[in-house]
């Protein structure tokens, strides 16, 4: 159902030849390393699944027709939510990954009510300077978060996830969770109802939607799923710091779902994959990482505007005539 959710949520329905495709990538996603045994792919292909539940989640906020530059703040507040309750408290992973959620939510439900009334570069200036706040809060806060050194040797969520290759798997599952709930809220009447407030709010609430609440609502639950993205992240790298959520990592989320493409739910995943392997794979030359990010991102813009899920689309119509 939650694969099904995803194909339907980037538009029509699933035909034969695209659940062949989706299989055949799953298969790949599960078996590769079993064949392959350096750890650093399994470090990079951790990192693609992950930032596959914050890319995603910010789809869903794109999606009503606001642009956000303060996710990365709520992916901090999740991860030093589960990195002080399981290094200070001694919580047990499963009990500080729920609350790595709730507490970003919570935030998101608070502040949502005032900046969701904003909209267009209004909006996008509030959450830039919400981002800032949150940031200068985690780096100044010493006594709790540790400033700008961070929390370190924060445990992984088991003894047998110290293993790479098992924490792909774990994040694997997690990221198949995430991405096919958010799916499934898109490719459902809330879906409908968060496309038909991007197209015109007016519109919506003269049809009985209840513009406000909804957005909120939508705002907490994209902020929920990035901060559980956050605590995963932060047991995978044993560390967290506030120089890891800053603004320019809210628009690596974004960028993330422009590339890709925002007509559906498979341009954020396309778009995670693609520029999360990219810096890894060029981490020795990093004046060439920020090079190649404008060039692909320019030429996006100029020839494919609906993402590089847009090209596929092409190469299988070209195909089918």
């Amino acid at each position: 159902m939650a694969l099904r959710a995803i194909l339907e949520s980037a538009g029509g329905g699933l035909r034969r030849r695209q659940w062949l495709w989706l299989g055949l990538l799953g298969v790949v996603l599960v078996v590769w390393p079993i064949f392959i045994h350096d750890v650093f792919f399994a470090y990079i292909g951790t990192l693609m699944l992950l930032y596959t539940i914050g890319a995603t989640s910010l789809h869903l906020v794109l999606r009503t027709g606001h642009l956000s530059l303060c996710h990365a703040a709520f992916m901090g507040l999740g991860g030093y939510t589960s990195a002080l309750l399981t290094t200070r408290l001694g919580w047990p992973f499963a009990l500080a990954f729920v609350a790595s959620g709730l507490m970003p939510a919570a935030v998101a439900l608070v502040v949502g009510p005032i900046v969701l009334r904003l909209r267009g570069v209004y909006f996008v200036l509030i959450t830039f300077t919400l981002g800032e706040v949150v940031r200068l809060v985690l780096n100044e806060w010493k006594s709790l978060t540790g400033g700008a050194d961070g929390i370190f040797r924060i445990p992984p969520p088991s003894p047998i996830l110290v293993d790479k290759r098992a924490y792909y798997y774990f994040a694997l599952a997690m990221a198949t969770v995430c991405v096919g709930v958010i799916a499934r809220i898109l490719s459902s009447q809330t879906g409908r109802y968060i496309d038909a407030i991007r197209e015109s709010e007016r519109l919506a609430q003269s049809s009985g939607v209840p513009i406000l609440r909804f957005k909120v609502m939508i705002f907490a639950i994209a902020c929920g799923f990035v901060g559980l993205q956050g605590s995963l992240l932060a047991h995978f790298i044993t560390f967290v710091a506030p120089g890891s959520y800053t603004f320019n990592e809210s628009l690596n989320l974004l960028v993330m779902n422009v590339i890709g493409g925002m007509g559906g739910l498979a341009g954020p995943l396309i778009g995670a994959a693609f520029l999360t392997a990219l810096p890894e794979f060029l981490r020795g030359w990093v004046e060439l990482q920020r090079v190649l990010y404008g060039v692909v991102l320019v030429l996006v813009m100029l020839f494919v505007p609906g993402g590089l899920i847009e090209i596929g689309r092409r190469l299988l119509a070209s195909r089918r005539t």
